[in-house]
C-alpha cells in the first residue's frame, strides 16, 4: 500500500493557534475584568459608608413631639353639686285652740291657693265671738239713746231750760258710748279673725308633704316652738337649686345664663334651668359665689331633696393657658415643662400649675404664648440639647 499524502506547509500553517491575537487581548481582558471588580467593590464600598453616616447622623439626631402654648377661649364645662330645693316650702300652724274637727287633704295631695286643708273645732272662740256680738249690739243701743238725749238736751240748753253743765254731762255720755262701741266692734273683729283660723287653707299652690294631726287632736295656737304643727306644703314647680361657684370662675356667672342639671337616678335626661339671682359676694370662708338656678318641673320628674349636679358652659373672661398633662415633669422643686427654642435647644422652664382638668392642666404663670413645649418628654433630654421637631402637625 502507498503511504498518506504528507500535508503541505499551507495547511499545517492553518491548524496552529492565532498565538499574537491571545497574547494580545488576553491580558486586556483581564485588565478590564479586574478594574470591572475594583470599580464594583469601590461602589459597595462607598454606598455601605454613605449609608454608615446616614444611620449615625439620623441616631445622633433627636427628634421630638410638641404643642405651641395657647389661650383656651373655647367654652368650657363647669359642674358643681347642688341641693334640689322647693321653690316654696312652709310648714303650718294652728292659729287658735280647738280641736281637729276634720281633715281634707293628705300626703301627696295638689292644692290649690286658698283651698281648704282641714278645720278646728274651737267653742271657746265660738261662746266669744257670741258674747261679744250681743254686747256689741247693745253698745250701739246706748249709743243711738245718747244721741237722743245729747240732741234733747241741747235744744233746752239753747231755749235756756237746761243748764250748760247737764248738757257737758250728755256730751260726756255720749263719747263714752261712742269709744264703747269701737271697743266692742274691734273685738268682735279679733274673734271673727280667730273663728277665720279654724279653717286652714293653703296659702300657696303646691303640694301635701306631711299631715301631722288626725281627727280629735287637741292643737293649740303658736309658733313652731309653742304652736301645733298641722301640715307641710312644698310648692315644687319650678324647684331651686343652691350652688357654690368657685372664686375663679365667679365672673363668668350672669344673671340669666343658660345650665342644665343633671341626676344620677334619671340618666340621660337633662333638665334645664336659668341662673335667676347671686349672693354678689364672695363667701370668705369658702371662696365661692352663692348661686341660685331655677328649674321648670311641669311633670314632677324631680324631687325637692333630690341630689343633683348642674353644669355650666362658661366662656372665661380671661382665657385659660392649658397645657396637655403628658408635657409636664414634676420635680422636687416643682414642675417643669421643656420649651424648644428658636435654635431648636431644650430649655426646661419652671412653671406654675393652676387647676386640673384630668387630660389637661392650667398654667398660671412660666410661659407665654406661642411657646413651642415637648410632649412626653425623655429622661435623658437635657438642657441646651439639640433637637429635631417631628414633620408631624403640632398641635
Amino acid at each position: 500500500m502507498s503511504a498518506p499524502p504528507t500535508s503541505s506547509p499551507e495547511i499545517r500553517r492553518n491548524l496552529q493557534p492565532p498565538q499574537r491575537s491571545i497574547a494580545i487581548w488576553g491580558p486586556l481582558l483581564a485588565v478590564t475584568l479586574l478594574a470591572l471588580l475594583v470599580t464594583i467593590i469601590g461602589w459597595r464600598h462607598i454606598m455601605v459608608h454613605h449609608e454608615l453616616e446616614r444611620s449615625s447622623k439620623s441616631e445622633a439626631q433627636t427628634f421630638v413631639d410638641v404643642v405651641h402654648v395657647a389661650r383656651d377661649d373655647k367654652l368650657h364645662e363647669l359642674i358643681l353639686p347642688g341641693s334640689i330645693q322647693a321653690f316654696i316650702e312652709a310648714k303650718l300652724y294652728a292659729r287658735t285652740n280647738g280641736y281637729i274637727k276634720a281633715w281634707h287633704t293628705d300626703i301627696g295631695t295638689k292644692v290649690k291657693q286658698g283651698q281648704l286643708l282641714a278645720e278646728i273645732e274651737a267653742p271657746d272662740v265660738d261662746a266669744q265671738l257670741r258674747q261679744a256680738t250681743a254686747s256689741l249690739a247693745q253698745a250701739r243701743a246706748s249709743l243711738e239713746i245718747a244721741r237722743l238725749t245729747f240732741t234733747r238736751q241741747k235744744t233746752l240748753q239753747q231755749k235756756s231750760v237746761t243748764s250748760q253743765q247737764e248738757l257737758d254731762q250728755s256730751r260726756t255720755n255720749l263719747e263714752a258710748q261712742e269709744a264703747a262701741v269701737k271697743a266692742g266692734e274691734a273685738n268682735l273683729q279679733n274673734l271673727q279673725v280667730q273663728q277665720n283660723f279654724q279653717k286652714i287653707t293653703a296659702p300657696f299652690t303646691g303640694t301635701v308633704t306631711n299631715r301631722y294631726v288626725d281627727i280629735g287632736a287637741l292643737v293649740s295656737a303658736g309658733s313652731s316652738a309653742t304652736g301645733t304643727t298641722l301640715f307641710a306644703l312644698q310648692q315644687i314647680d319650678p324647684l331651686r337649686i343652691y350652688v357654690y361657684v368657685p372664686q375663679a370662675d365667679a365672673r363668668s356667672i350672669q344673671e340669666g345664663m343658660k345650665a342644665r342639671v343633671l341626676v344620677q337616678e334619671l340618666p340621660g335626661q337633662n333638665f334645664e334651668g336659668a341662673v335667676v339671682r347671686t349672693a354678689g359676694a364672695i363667701d370668705p370662708t369658702s371662696r365661692t359665689l352663692l348661686t341660685e338656678v331655677d328649674v321648670r318641673n311641669p311633670d314632677g320628674k324631680l324631687y325637692a331633696g333630690m341630689y343633683g349636679q348642674v353644669k355650666f358652659a362658661l366662656k372665661s373672661e380671661f382665657p385659660l393657658i392649658l397645657l396637655p398633662a403628658n408635657a409636664f415633669t414634676f420635680h422636687t422643686a416643682g414642675p417643669q415643662v421643656a420649651v424648644v427654642t428658636k435654635e431648636n435647644l431644650i430649655h426646661w422652664q419652671d412653671v406654675k400649675v393652676g387647676r386640673d382638668f384630668g387630660a389637661n392642666l392650667e398654667l398660671t404663670a412660666g410661659l407665654e404664648e406661642n411657646a413651642t413645649v415637648v410632649i412626653n418628654p425623655a429622661d435623658d433630654l437635657r438642657e441646651g440639647t439639640a433637637v429635631h421637631v417631628n414633620p408631624g402637625k403640632p398641635r
